[in-house]
This record gives structure tokens, C-alpha cells and sequence, in this order.
């Protein structure tokens, strides 16, 4: 080959490259944008042209991640794992979302164990104890948070009564991120924050909220205490819920004007809020009927005011929308 041929090849090679990288920054800025269908696009051709670079096959399974689609996001992390020749933690536990996200339980079991995690024996669903986390659900919409008792790395039940808009429910087992973004107190002792990323199991206890007066704290302990069939949780609202900010939802320590802080409630001994709003889950309104039938019965001043009972639909995302940053992420993980 002659010198001018060699310098044509060189160019030649030096316009792909140049190609390629401006390919490269174009898919990233459409990931960092929310623009996922875009960024899935050009991961796609560049992995076209240049298949043996991991990095593509796991930033492609991070974008099919954030689009939940389960079986694209773990084929593209498998892949990501067959081409590096050391173990790659963040294509492991995204591989393990995504083959849970796609109910792949051995699979999921094999991440899960590459990544040191010990699990109960068995095969099928993993239904461990990993302990109390809190979750935001909806983390492209409300945001609301709520606590969670985790069954396994990124599967998860709700453990509060929800907001009926939120469209979960008590019992909701729920698949979350398996990064952390933020804290919350429990008791003494702070718990993560994951997003949820869908439902996968919806409990039979429908949310149905129940607006009454009451003389004292005692009368929602005597309700509380209550156990009658068809009745999962009483959630006195008035007392637990709060309309947080987005640095709130995230966990990110801060203070408002009327702060008080998550673990104070807004009775204290010198005044009490009559009106009680409550978020009972149960399996039917009959079974709610019951239980407040037998706690107006038992005590004076307590009063029935309404039971609702509405089912919301659970939002999507929607394209543009960064969701999966914390407050002061910078990065995805």
C-alpha cells in the first residue's frame, strides 16, 4: 500500500473515531436529558458499530432500566458482563433489577449471590427479611414517601397506608432502585430512601379514607388496636402525613419555618385536633363499616363523619423527566 493510501486509511479511521465520539456525547446528553428513547436509540447504534465495548452494553441496559423494560435492560447488562474480564458491580446489581423486574427468579438469585449478598435458600420469589427501608413512590410524580420491609435487594411491602392518589396500596409489594437516595428517621436510627420503579404485586387492601372527631389520642390508639377480619392497617393521616418539598421526599436534612421535625407529631398535650383524617386498608367497605360501627360504640365523642373509597391509576413517566437523580446526585449509579 502506498503512502497516500496509508494516509487516506488514516483519515479514514480518524472521521469514524471523531463519528463515534459525537455519537457517543449525543446519547449521553439524551440520557442526561430524560430523552431515554433517544439515548436506547444511539447506545443501540453504536454498539452496532463497535459491539465489544461493555460500557455501551450497560449504559443501553441503564436506559432500559429507567424505561422499565425488564428483559432489554438485563440482556444488555448480561452482555455487559460477558465482555469485561473483571467483575463489574453496577452491571451485577442492575442485571439482578432487572431479571427481578422480569420475574427471571434464578437469575436474579445469581446476581444477587455475585454480589456477596446472602439469600435464603430455595428457588422462585426471594422472600428474605433485608429490613425497614423507606420508598418514594411515584418518584416522577408525587414522590410520596412511605416505609417499606424489604423482602430481598429491590423487592419490597409497603407497610404504610398510601395516599389513594399515589394508586398504591398497603401490602403493595413493590420493586425499588438499588441505589439510595437519601435518608429518613426510624425510631432512633436513619433507613435509606430507594425509588420505586413499578408494582409487582397489588395487595387486596384497598385504601379507604375515613374522616372522624375524637376527644383524644387515646380513642385512635383504642381504633388502632382493633382487630377485626378484612381490616390490614389504621393510619391516622392526621398525624403521619406530610405535604414534603422535593428536598423532604428525597431525605435531604433541611429546615422549614414551622418545622418540627419527622419523628414530632402536630398534637401535642396543649392542643389536640378534633377532626381526624385516617387511611384504613381493608378488603372491602363492609369490613370498614364494622370497625368503625364497634369504635364509635366503645367511647363517647366519637364520631363518624364519611368513609371514601376511590381507585387512582398509577402515573407514568413521562419523557424529559430526570427522576432517578437524588437532591444532589449529579450522577446516575
Amino acid at each position: 500500500m502506498t503512502a497516500d493510501h496509508d494516509a487516506d486509511d488514516k483519515l479514514l479511521d480518524d472521521e469514524t473515531l471523531e463519528k463515534l465520539q459525537a455519537m457517543e456525547a449525543r446519547a449521553y446528553v439524551a440520557f442526561d436529558a430524560g430523552d431515554l428513547a433517544e439515548a436506547t436509540a444511539l447506545f443501540g447504534e453504536l454498539i452496532e458499530l463497535t459491539p465489544e465495548l461493555p460500557n455501551l452494553h450497560y449504559m443501553r441496559g441503564l436506559a432500559h432500566k429507567y424505561l422499565r423494560d425488564w428483559p432489554a435492560s438485563l440482556q444488555d447488562n448480561l452482555r455487559s458482563e460477558q465482555l469485561r474480564d473483571a467483575f463489574d458491580e453496577a452491571s451485577a446489581w442492575n442485571a439482578g433489577i432487572a431479571a427481578t423486574g422480569a420475574g427471571d427468579w434464578a437469575e436474579a438469585r445469581r446476581q444477587w449471590t455475585r454480589c456477596g449478598i446472602t439469600l435464603p435458600e430455595g428457588e422462585g420469589p426471594i422472600d428474605g427479611n433485608f429490613g425497614v427501608a423507606c420508598v418514594r413512590l411515584n418518584p416522577w410524580s408525587s414522590g410520596e414517601t412511605v416505609y417499606m420491609r424489604r423482602l430481598d435487594p429491590v423487592r419490597a411491602r409497603v407497610e404504610n397506608v398510601p395516599l389513594p392518589e399515589s394508586g398504591f396500596r398497603f401490602g403493595d409489594i413493590v420493586l425499588h432502585d438499588g441505589a439510595s437516595t437519601g435518608h429518613r428517621s426510624h425510631g432512633e436510627r436513619q433507613v435509606p430512601v430507594f425509588n420505586a420503579m413499578q408494582r409487582l404485586q397489588q395487595s387486596d387492601m384497598a385504601t379507604h379514607a375515613v374522616f372522624v372527631r375524637c376527644d383524644g389520642p387515646e380513642d385512635i390508639a383504642a381504633l388502632r388496636a382493633l382487630t377485626l377480619p378484612g381490616i390490614g392497617l389504621v393510619e391516622d393521616w392526621t398525624e403521619s402525613v406530610r405535604h414534603l418539598c422535593l428536598r423532604c421526599s428525597y431525605g435531604t436534612p433541611h429546615q422549614h419555618d414551622d418545622d418540627r421535625g419527622d419523628d414530632e407529631t402536630r398534637d401535642d398535650d396543649d392542643h389536640w385536633e378534633s377532626e381526624r383524617n385516617l387511611g384504613i386498608a381493608a378488603q372491602g367497605r363492609t369490613a370498614v363499616e364494622k370497625l368503625m360501627a364497634v369504635w364509635t360504640a366503645a367511647g363517647r365523642g366519637r364520631v363518624l363523619e364519611a368513609i371514601e373509597q376511590r381507585e387512582h391509576p398509577l402515573p407514568d413517566p413521562e419523557p424529559g423527566q430526570v427522576w432517578w437523580l437524588g437532591h444532589e446526585e449529579e450522577q446516575p449509579v
